[in-house]
């Protein structure tokens, strides 16, 4: 199953992924190839398609390298239900912690959400015109009919008069359609009714492996009660967002939006385990870390393919993505257990960012840190220049601070932009029209203090 018209090449895809992620091309291009070959597998003849395992990806590398990005920017191109979540999160069946399996029932949640918003945006236009016509129906309402006996033989002077205030009716109704069309209504009240959200939430169970439960008895205990309704006043275009919404709905077919949610995930999920070097390691056999080979083990079956029930149905993981990453500072993707390691086949290995990262990060991408900057200042009317010569000192100061106290990648550049911007920030409604240059001067004046002390670094950037 394909959800890209054209399957994008792996050349196009790291081209794609070098407009928001600096470096790291080894990275780019595994993740280019694991994604091609999803479409390759569709390719080949039937019989051998479930005998192709996909190619899972375990990424190594300090934090703030890129490897979430490179994951979330991958599922984008796929147009692919994604899920990022910590392996330390979940913890061996019996002890407290998240179900291993649960992860699979989020992605598919993901999943059913993202086909419904899709099979929604395809019946808009059909569920505007009954939303106009339900709402035109609430400015004009249809007359009562007359009491039986009184047509039941209707006099020709009675029926003619009828029709006149028919088309009488029918030229007023046109008349409105085309003022609220106009938005000449739009500060009009009526009166419509909504689901009452103030209804209780129903709290069934909690704790490990019991989610699944829950939903269901939360879903068929909320079926069961009425649903409740509320009258509201609103105004007109509220009204028509409201009536949208409801007739959308209406017009979704949900058990297909459920069966091709579940072959998108089973197709095309892709599911991003960070900080998976946190559970690899052998057991001593008792203390905090008793259920590190436990998880691993639970996720094995997950990895290698198995049924997990959902309340959507049961859902098949042999063919999602997982793309695993992790420091690996302590530990090393060998102290995870066998069985796993080889449900992982591609290692890649990210580099360290360096100075001349840095400035390319600044500058470069699509969604480059000082374009945001920019753009947000601009909407209070506050221009800011940033000189090569400014960017190039920024890139050096993250570098240093990198290096001295915990190196934390690209996401130095965050908390240094804040703090370098702040007083600019802070003041940006009372510097309407003005153009405000940052050059070299101005960043180490701003920041020399704290780069000066490393404890005061520590806490600040």
């Amino acid at each position: 199953m394909q959800h890209i018209q054209q399957p994008l090449t792996p050349a196009e895809i790291v081209r794609e992924l070098d407009k928001y992620i600096i470096g790291q091309r080894e990275a780019k291009r595994m993740v280019a190839i694991a994604l091609r070959n999803r479409w390759r597998r569709q390719q080949v003849p039937e019989h051998l398609r479930d005998e192709i395992a996909p190619k899972n990806i375990i990424m190594i590398g300090p934090t703030g390298v890129g490897k979430t990005e490179i994951a979330r920017r991958l599922a984008r191109l796929a147009q692919s239900p994604f899920l990022k979540i910590e392996a330390s999160k979940f913890t061996e069946v019996g002890y407290v912690g998240r179900d291993v399996e649960s992860m699979i029932r989020d992605l598919t949640e993901l999943a059913v959400n993202m086909v419904r918003n899709e099979e929604m945006e395809a019946v808009k236009l059909k569920a505007e015109e009954i939303a106009e016509e339900k709402l035109l129906d609430i400015l004009l309402p249809p007359k009562r009919r007359q009491e039986s006996a009184e047509i039941a033989l209707p006099e020709p002077d009675a029926m003619k008069a009828a029709q006149e205030e028919a088309d009488q009716a029918d030229s007023t109704r046109e008349k409105l359609r085309k003022l609220l069309r106009k938005g000449a209504l739009d500060d009009r009240y009526v009166e419509i009714d909504v689901p009452d959200r103030n209804s209780p939430m129903i709290e069934i169970l909690a704790g490990s492996g019991m989610e699944e439960m829950d939903y269901n008895l939360r879903d068929m205990l909320n079926s069961m009660l009425p649903r409740r309704t509320k009258r509201r006043k609103v105004k007109i275009p509220e009204a028509r967002e409201i009536l949208l919404q409801e007739e959308s709905q209406r017009l979704v077919d949900m058990d297909k939006v459920v069966k091709l949610a579940i072959e998108r995930v089973e197709h095309s999920g892709i599911i991003f385990l960070d900080e998976i070097d946190k559970i690899a390691g052998r057991e001593s056999g008792r203390g905090p870390d008793v259920s590190r080979e436990g998880v691993q083990r639970d996720l094995l079956p997950i990895v290698e393919g198995s049924t997990v029930t959902t309340k959507y149905g049961m859902v098949r993981t042999d063919h999602i993505l997982f793309i695993a990453s992790g420091a690996f500072h302590i530990s090393k993707p060998s102290d995870l257990i066998p069985e796993l390691q080889g449900r992982f086949p591609i290692r890649v290995e990210l580099q360290s960012l360096e100075k001349e990262d840095f400035i390319r990060i600044l500058k470069e991408p699509d969604n480059a840190l000082i374009v945001q900057y920019q753009c947000l200042l601009a909407t209070e009317d506050v221009h800011i220049d940033f000189s090569d010569e400014a960017i190039e000192e920024i890139a050096e100061i993250a570098f240093h601070v990198n290096a001295r106290t915990e190196n934390i990648g690209a996401r130095r550049l965050h908390t240094i932009m804040e703090k370098l911007l702040s007083e600019v920030s802070f003041n940006a409604p009372d510097l309407k029209g003005q153009k405000i240059p940052i050059t070299r001067d101005y960043v180490r004046e701003t920041l020399i203090e704290i780069v000066k002390d490393e404890d005061l670094s520590r806490y600040i950037l």
